[in-house]
């Protein structure tokens, strides 16, 4: 493997080209950028290019970006060999790119063409940023346009590993409309149902920031890169600003719900599998994988357990389901889900703790998961605003299901709030806006969605979230028009008779099933519980897959009229 890791300062790369003998090869040092210690080049090499001893990432060149993700042998080169042209003019540009072409013995900054991974294909492009920063100008935009084209003609899913400077400041204005051109190429590719993912390596700022780098169905990032529009320098340099530690690091944007999430170089491959498969369920495939799970019906387990809730009086669910040691989502997911991969953000303001979601898979069929949570201790419970849900966590869970009806991915959501966060940040960003733009949208996705009350589900702020096909509750869980506290306090200006009003409320499983508000209650087995949890994510895993198979074969359409349909009897 090459152990050059291609420094835009030369100073801290390699400079001898006589040979070495292999004592001295492996003892070959090179400056960490980021800890500045000497490190053994071949024990970096083997870490994939990581410091080991402060963790610190080095930037790659694209043959070992290549070998890090790609099937040995199956990478194929698209669009080699490009004129050099100088669009303005722009004194000593042409003998610039001479110059990077001898040195990188790159064609541009960006390499793009096909592979393989673990068997699957896909489009992958890579920037490498000792050729002109990666900066973006027209060869540039025109790799990736083109590359994205024929990924949409070969209806193919791309990964775009994007490290640059920004725009190309040679070739000025017609730099800048490679910001467009290659947006536009990515919104074609979307229209068609097919997957796009930039991969956030050091540093991605300016142009590519703002056009390709940040329009991805999936964003990550490698750990610690910079990544902003406006690079520290410039924001010091034009405003004065002081910045915060850490500012326009990949950590940094996921806590601002600007990217989904960080992925590690070690994991790099298997992430693109799994991103690959994830996103490739077909219309009216809702098994396509194959179901793992040996269905045990618990049909007659159900019916003495709706019974038992009958029996359990509505106030005592109400104190049941607020209960910090009642099991969240997140315990029963461990046991219902082989595995699951969480997203993070609204891309626009913040990663809201109190909805968490992404992508699970359930006997090898991918589905999204949007699921409240409250925490699973008192500390962890204000953490997460107590699974009230914040205007961006409505914002983030549409995000994801919108990608989920993109890709014909079903949606399993899970509801436990005690309603939408009441304060005045909430008013602030728009908490109606928010909640009545789930129901809007919710009600026209085209893909089977499932919701399924385990907990409290209180007012609109659960709503917002359960917008099914199909809603199913815990045989404790509720589900009302607002608390029963606010109930008595409303009609009754007396808040202490809240016990009263939950009885009136009609909130309990049992009551809503008689209501024909929901279609099936799932047993506790006595009570939710750390002992219980298991058992109950068991049947709730049956009932899941049972669901999907329900829709195997229905059209988008027929799924839409048939949400709409039993909203519409109401």
């Amino acid at each position: 493997m090459d152990s050059s890791f291609g420094f835009e300062d030369e100073s801290v790369a390699p400079q001898k080209k006589e040979p070495v003998t292999e004592a001295a090869e492996s003892e070959k040092e090179i400056k960490c950028p980021k800890c500045g210690k000497m490190v053994n080049v071949n024990r970096v090499v083997k870490r994939k290019y990581i410091c080991y001893e402060c963790g610190g990432y080095f930037r790659v060149k694209v043959p070992n970006r290549i070998n890090m993700v790609a099937d040995p042998g199956t990478f194929q080169t698209w669009f080699e060999k490009t004129d050099i042209e100088n669009p303005l003019g722009f004194e000593g540009y042409e003998d610039k790119l001479i110059d990077a072409k001898k040195k990188t013995g790159l064609d541009e900054a960006i390499t793009i063409g096909k592979c393989k991974v673990f068997g699957e294909e896909i489009v992958l492009g890579i920037c490498d940023s000792r050729f002109m920063m990666a900066s973006m100008g027209h060869v540039v935009g025109e790799k990736i346009a083109k590359g994205i084209e024929m990924a949409t003609e070969m209806r193919l899913p791309v990964f775009i590993f994007c490290c640059s400077g920004g725009a190309r400041m040679q070739e000025g204005i017609v730099s800048l409309m490679q910001m467009a051109k290659t947006s536009a190429a990515i919104k074609k590719h979307s229209d068609a149902g097919l997957f796009f993912c930039p991969i956030l390596t050091d540093p991605t700022t300016g142009g590519v920031t703002a056009s390709f780098a940040m329009l991805g169905d999936v964003i990550m990032a490698e750990p610690g890169a910079l990544i902003g529009f406006a690079g520290p320098r410039v924001i010091r340099q034009t405003i004065g600003q002081d910045l915060p530690k850490g500012f326009q690091t990949a950590e940094f944007l996921v806590e601002h719900g600007i990217i989904d999430g960080i992925v590690k170089r070690e994991n790099l491959k298997k992430t693109i599998y799994f991103l690959v498969r994830a996103h490739s369920c077909k219309e009216g495939s809702y098994s396509e994988f194959g179901r793992i799970i040996k269905h045990t019906k618990p049909s007659e387990i159900a019916k003495e357990r709706e019974h038992f809730a009958k029996l359990k009086s509505a106030w005592d669910k109400v104190k049941t389901v607020r209960s910090v040691d009642r099991p969240s989502a997140l315990d029963y997911m461990e046991h219902i889900f082989d595995f699951f991969v969480e997203a993070h953000g609204d891309r626009s303001f913040r990663d809201d703790p109190a909805i968490v979601g992404g992508i699970g898979f359930i006997g090898g069929q991918a589905v999204t998961v949007i699921a409240d949570h409250k925490g699973r201790s008192m500390a962890e419970c204000k953490e997460r605003n107590y699974g009230m849900p914040m205007p961006e966590g409505y914002r983030k869970a549409l995000r994801l299901m919108k990608q989920a009806d993109k890709f014909n991915r079903p949606i399993i959501s899970f509801v436990n709030t005690p309603g939408a966060f009441p304060g005045i940040e909430a008013e602030e960003r728009g908490m109606g806006e928010s909640i009545a733009r789930n129901l809007l949208e919710m009600s026209a996705l085209k893909v089977p969605v499932l919701c399924i009350m385990i907990g409290e589900g209180g007012s609109g702020g659960a709503l917002a979230t359960a917008v099914g096909n199909e809603v199913w509750m815990l045989e404790n869980s509720t589900y009302s028009i607002l608390s029963p506290e606010g109930f008595a306090s409303i009609l009754w200006k007396d808040a202490k008779r809240a016990e009263e009003a939950s009885e009136v409320m009609k909130i309990t499983a049992g009551d809503l099933k008689e209501l024909g508000i929901i279609e099936q209650i799932v047993p506790e087995y006595g009570g939710a519980n750390d002992m219980t949890k298991k058992d109950i994510a068991k049947t709730m895993k049956e009932l899941i897959c049972d669901f999907l198979e329900k829709y195997e074969g229905f059209s988008r359409e027929k799924i839409y009229k048939e949400r709409y349909d039993r909203f519409r009897n109401f």
